[in-house]
């Protein structure tokens, strides 16, 4: 399979900074530390392709930081031959966004919503993470409403999928 060391590879042949590199690392171990919750409590989650999704997550951001960069990611990763990963990198932002959504975002008019269990604790881990540093979930809510607005239908999607990964994970 497709290894851990071969997917940071590919982050750095797609040009991607160190400051993303050690992002999509916080990201993977955060993720990780998630997915072992719910291995140990007994659902079936594919550890191997976890990490490496969320060490491509970001590799879009080789080429724009803005809103496209998990269309580019997506777009990057098929021509890398490893289009098996492009769910994490299109599926990513937010908690996901609906075909309607990203039309008015000048994103191909498609949902972009997380479907694995493995894109849905890569995705839930990266709005964990601040930068290169783990950060709570109410301070990812907290951000998310001073960046959407209080109201905005992602902070509902981040919090059923918060739910979601905490009841397969027994989180208390």
């Amino acid at each position: 399979m497709f290894g851990r060391e071969l997917a940071l590879r590919a982050l750095r042949d797609a040009g991607c900074s160190d400051q993303v590199i050690q992002h999509c690392l916080t990201v993977e171990r955060v993720a990780l530390k998630i997915a072992r919750k719910i291995d140990e409590n007994g659902h079936e989650i594919d550890l191997g392709l976890v990490s490496v999704g969320a060490i491509l997550h970001d590799i879009g951001r080789a080429k724009t930081h803005g809103i496209r960069h998990g269309v580019i990611g997506g777009e990057t990763l098929h021509q890398m031959g490893l289009s098996e990963f492009a769910g994490f990198a299109e599926n990513h932002l937010g908690a996901g966004i609906l075909a309607n959504e990203a039309k008015a975002l000048g994103l191909p008019e498609r949902d972009f919503t997380p479907c694995t269990l493995e894109e849905k604790v890569v995705a839930y881990a990266d709005k964990l993470v601040m930068g290169n540093r783990e950060t709570s979930y109410e301070q990812a809510v907290k951000w998310f409403r001073s960046e959407l607005g209080e109201k905005h239908p992602a902070i509902k999607r981040f919090e059923e999928l918060r739910l979601e990964i905490k009841n397969l994970s027994a989180e208390r």
